[in-house]
């Protein structure tokens, strides 16, 4: 078995590695250090094998494990990505003769549609918020910017004042792999923009802080805690649960292209790097056409 401290070593280094010459976010970086950990551990509780010494038949062992576990195919492929990188990195860099995962596949995934609301439930849930209060302009501020850019919950609470451009209707946002890119708003979250910073200025609660948004507590606001906004609000309007913040994000994709946004554009103003990733929200429209004719044509 690795000692604890060389162990760690292996996965520091490959932390390190893929931080500096990847450019992955913090979070891709750390569910890899979370996945990569949790295989190190189970090898060795089940086989008391160190990691330089993993053979194609532990990682079909593993996968089995993660099917007794009834995890998902895309869950078990995010875990085996994270392991792939892991592996191909100790082969490079001569720790290991031989890379156990290289010809390996993983289980097919299923492509599921994400979940959308409609135009009206959209609405809905934008006007819930009090905006008498500062929490309650600042959420409507929030969602109003999150539906009009379909922007990430990450981009959304990183916004700083200075990656707003109120003149010419912009927000800049980080992507993933630290990838920037320019997203226009419409009028609405304009406005809504206007009133948040106004009332921030009026109440001296832009002074100490560059962050866009921000808790009571003059902090930038948490995932968590925009999380928690939003289902007081689905309570407040009877929508449904399963409603989320990343659900704004797909009804701003799946409205653009009912309306007749082109595809390409989408994808330029969601920040995916394939188009292929965009293309899902294409089955969605088709998806609703077909439900259309089906409801109105005289032979449908």
């Amino acid at each position: 078995m690795t000692p604890i401290s060389k162990r760690n070593q292996y996965l520091d280094s490959f932390l390190a590695n893929i931080r500096l010459e990847k450019g992955l976010s913090s979070n891709t970086i750390k569910a890899y250090e979370i996945d990569c950990s949790a295989f190190i551990n189970w090898v060795e509780k089940e086989f008391d094998l160190d990691i330089l010494n993993i053979k194609e038949s532990h990682i079909r062992k593993y996968i089995t494990y993660f099917h007794n576990r009834n995890l998902s195919n895309s869950t078990i492929n995010r875990k085996l990505s994270a392991l792939k990188h892991f592996f191909l990195f100790l082969n490079k860099k001569k720790f290991i003769s031989s890379n156990p995962i290289a010809s390996f596949s993983g289980p097919k995934n299923l492509k599921t549609l994400p979940k959308s609301i409609s135009v009206i439930d959209v609405n809905a849930l934008i006007k819930a918020p009090d905006c008498s209060t500062f929490i309650g302009l600042r959420d409507r501020a929030m969602l109003e910017l999150l539906y009009a850019t379909g922007v990430r919950i990450s981009e959304l609470i990183n916004l700083q004042y200075s990656n707003i451009d109120l003149n010419r209707s912009l927000i800049k946002v980080m992507g993933k792999g630290n990838k920037e890119r320019m997203v226009p708003f419409g009028d609405n979250a304009l406005f809504w923009l206007r009133e948040y910073i106004k009332f921030r200025r009026k109440n001296n609660l832009s002074l100490n802080s560059r962050d866009f948004f921000i808790s009571q507590q003059r902090k930038k606001i948490t995932r968590q805690a925009f999380w928690h906004r939003i289902k007081l609000y689905l309570n407040k309007t009877g929508l449904s649960q399963e409603v989320s913040p990343h659900t704004l994000r797909h009804a701003f994709a799946t409205h653009l292209l009912n309306n007749g946004a082109d595809l390409r554009s989408v994808q330029m103003l969601l920040g995916h790097s394939d188009l292929s990733t965009t293309q899902i929200y294409t089955h969605i429209a088709k998806q609703r056409l077909g439900e259309m004719i089906k409801k109105h044509h005289p032979r449908g």
